[in-house]
């Protein structure tokens, strides 16, 4: 079948978007699903900083590729073996496919997968394939997803059914900001009611961290950006304290403003000065946990010393540390009791058509979750 997509033939053009168009309109052929695979037609599209990762080439993938990670859709037929699944079912997309067989997977560590890991770098789905193509051209799939397109064809290993009494639009935050961010705190972190916590990055997955602490019962939960727009945000969210980095002259002057050290600080920028800053809050014997993807070639000094003296520990977290099938339904029925209101992350809404412009707003740091609206 036909389908219109968002292609990206071309790493590393400059900003802005809207002038450099790193993004293409195509239209792109889809072959229809094969064993274990799903088509499906997507409703939502969350514009997410991993995705920008690989257009400004701090995560280079390989191209030609069709972008787009994060979504709600429509299962519009199912491949030979999938009978858990049918036509009309609404499902949110996962990252990472799970095989269910190698060692992670069977320790129930999802988001380590090994084959799944692979089939992401080599730009294919679950099972080898590549589904899209224009001519003999074939497409590379992000991350067995390639949600910035009307349709589009994955494993079953990608989907998690979820009910339909919420929108397409609100159900997509959970397939990454959501789960990446309330996951670190639930599953990662574990934290427990009276604990503390520091969030940097108020992005739409520290947004998502920041409502889990609030949830979970901390009594201090710190909220750091360099956006005051977001820091009224997370204060009305709950956050106790707020801090822009733009006032923090020393030390001192960030412990002060934070109400002291945390027993969990959370990196969720993906930037070595947000990593520094969540390390620094975080107190001796607790935890500094980062979910953020930064270029691979930073690096952050650290003692050793002082890891050993305070036993401190650093800790990464990716796709929420957790088992997504479970966990993106518990989310739900957490939002749905409005105990996790992730409907106040949602940010503007662009058509596929403007998606370069909605890139554009992203990297600005002004945004919430914004998303592409088919």
């Amino acid at each position: 079948m036909k389908i219109r997509a968002a292609l990206l033939r071309e790493i590393g053009l400059p900003a802005p978007y809207s002038t450099s168009r790193p993004l293409s309109i195509t239209e792109v052929e889809l072959d229809p699903p094969g064993p274990g695979e799903v088509l499906i037609k997507i409703w939502a599209a969350g514009l997410c900083h991993s995705d920008l990762s690989v257009i400004n080439g701090d995560r280079p993938r390989g191209v030609p590729i069709v972008l787009g990670h994060e979504s709600s859709a429509e299962v519009m037929e199912v491949g030979a073996g999938v009978t858990d699944l049918k036509a009309g079912d609404h499902v949110v997309m996962v990252f990472v496919p799970a095989c269910g067989y190698c060692n992670p997977c069977m320790e129930a560590r999802p988001a380590l997968c090994e084959p799944g890991a692979l089939a992401n770098t080599q730009g294919t789905l679950l099972g080898g394939a590549r589904r899209l193509h224009i001519g003999d051209e074939y497409l590379n799939h992000h991350t067995g997803v390639s949600c910035f397109a009307d349709h589009a064809v994955v494993s079953r290993r990608s989907c998690v059914k979820v009910n339909v009494d919420i929108t397409h639009r609100e159900a997509a935050l959970f397939g990454c900001a959501v789960l990446t961010g309330a996951g670190a705190v639930i599953n990662r972190a574990r934290i427990k009611v009276g604990d503390t916590a520091a969030v940097v990055g108020l992005g739409g997955v520290g947004l998502s961290a920041l409502l889990a602490a609030v949830a979970a019962g901390a009594r201090r939960v710190v909220a750091i950006d360099l956006s005051d727009e977001k820091l009224q945000l997370a204060q009305e969210l709950g956050a106790t304290h707020v801090v822009n980095p733009r006032n923090v002259k020393t030390d001192d002057d960030l412990y002060d403003m934070a109400g002291g050290r945390v027993d969990y600080g959370f990196d969720m920028a993906g930037a070595i000065p947000a990593f520094e800053t969540a390390y620094k809050l975080t107190r001796r014997g607790g935890a500094t946990i980062t979910s953020g993807l930064p270029n691979p070639k930073l690096t952050f000094p650290l003692s050793l010393s002082q890891m050993v003296g305070e036993e401190r520990e650093i800790r990464g977290s990716y796709l929420g540390s957790g088992v997504p099938a479970i966990d993106i339904s518990r989310y739900i029925d957490l939002y749905k009791a409005g105990r996790l209101p992730v409907n106040q992350l949602m940010g503007r809404s662009f058509s596929l058509d403007h998606i370069n412009e909605g890139f554009d707003h992203l990297a600005s740091g002004s945004s919430l979750r914004d998303a592409i609206i088919f």
